[in-house]
């Protein structure tokens, strides 16, 4: 049985193979981007017989810098593209088991792509809904 801790760390993994993104598989008290965070959103249990399969649903949210809207944008769009190297979802999506840890991973949609101001700076962001499918 796979804990909400192992499940994060492994989503972390994957994400860490984007060149230049910085992973935090826990809420950081600063926001350094490129930064993508991950966050349990919650946990559908009983999802088969005797507790055999949960879906444990996080958002991974993604910080650009907005120094320059123009190349915060066109970060943020590389990230959300569906497929290539900066792809969020593609590199979730790379070990949809999780090192074992998981059955099966998907990254259904992003979402509310748009600024955010956190500590009187202002980044660009979008999350992404990405339910694991474990014991």
């Amino acid at each position: 049985m796979a804990s909400l801790s192992e499940l994060r760390d492994g989503i972390a993994t994957n994400l860490s193979t984007i060149t230049g993104l910085r992973v935090s598989a826990f809420v950081p008290d600063n926001i350094n981007p490129p930064l993508a965070i991950i966050t349990p959103q919650n946990i559908e249990y009983h999802k088969s017989f005797q507790n055999g399969l949960n879906t444990y649903n996080f958002i991974v949210s993604v910080f650009v810098g907005r120094v320059s809207e123009r190349v915060a944008q066109n970060t943020l769009d590389a990230y959300c593209a569906p497929t290539g190297s900066s792809s969020i979802k593609s590199a979730i999506e790379s070990d949809r088991t999780l090192q074992g840890r998981a059955f099966d991973l998907v990254v259904s949609d992003m979402r509310n792509y748009g600024s955010v101001t956190i500590a009187e700076n202002t980044y660009l962001t979008a999350e992404f809904d990405c339910a694991v499918q474990a014991n």
